[in-house]
């Protein structure tokens, strides 16, 4: 094999999740992102520093992309249309990408400030959305992790094939963004 030009820790990260999105994230392994890359698996640690470090770095560019998808649906809106623009968005991405689901379902490590601070990125955007109810910090915390727990839920369970019943997921998933605006607004008062 001969070295691919342009390998960079950026495009390792590409080649990986594209195994992951074609194989799932269990499949991932250097082996199948160097075969992606036209490279012997020890060239891969001249832009990563193994399998732990190229899933950190899968971590950091799903919670950007995250991050970017939300804050574009919810620009320009307020209110409950924010609300569900932002639900929408994040089952969009989960549609799009079903098995980078693990990618947005672990907290960092407390050392790990970088992460830490690209995963915030996404409480953040739910943060400003829900900043106009008047939420004290408390309770902003509290609405978001809802938010996120339902909609994560769904479209973590739509990803996995988990909803076997013949009704429309369209239909239930407008049925849950209707309960999460009530829900936020009986949260207001």
């Amino acid at each position: 094999m001969s070295p691919r030009a342009g390998l960079t820790p950026d495009a390792v990260v590409t080649l990986a999740l594209e195994v992951v999105d074609a194989d799932g994230a269990e499949a991932l392994s250097l082996a199948k992102v160097a075969e992606r890359a036209g490279v012997a698996t020890p060239s891969l640690y001249k832009h990563v520093g193994g399998l732990a470090a190229l899933r950190r770095l899968i971590d950091l560019r799903v919670a950007a992309e995250m991050t970017e998808a939300l804050r574009g649906a919810a620009t320009g809106r307020s209110g409950d249309d924010a609300i569900e623009a932002l639900a929408d968005a994040y089952r969009a991405y989960l549609r799009a990408h079903p098995h980078r689901v693990a990618a947005l379902e672990t907290a960092p490590d407390e050392g790990d400030e970088e992460l830490a601070k690209a995963t915030h990125g996404v409480a953040e955007v739910a943060f400003a959305v829900l900043r106009p109810y008047g939420f004290n910090q408390a309770k902003t915390v509290h609405a978001t992790r809802c938010l996120r727990a339902a909609v994560h839920g769904f479209a973590s369970l739509e990803a996995s094939g988990g909803f076997g019943r013949p009704e429309d997921v369209d239909a239930s998933f407008t049925l849950l963004k209707t309960m999460l605006v009530r829900g936020i607004a009986d949260y207001t008062s």
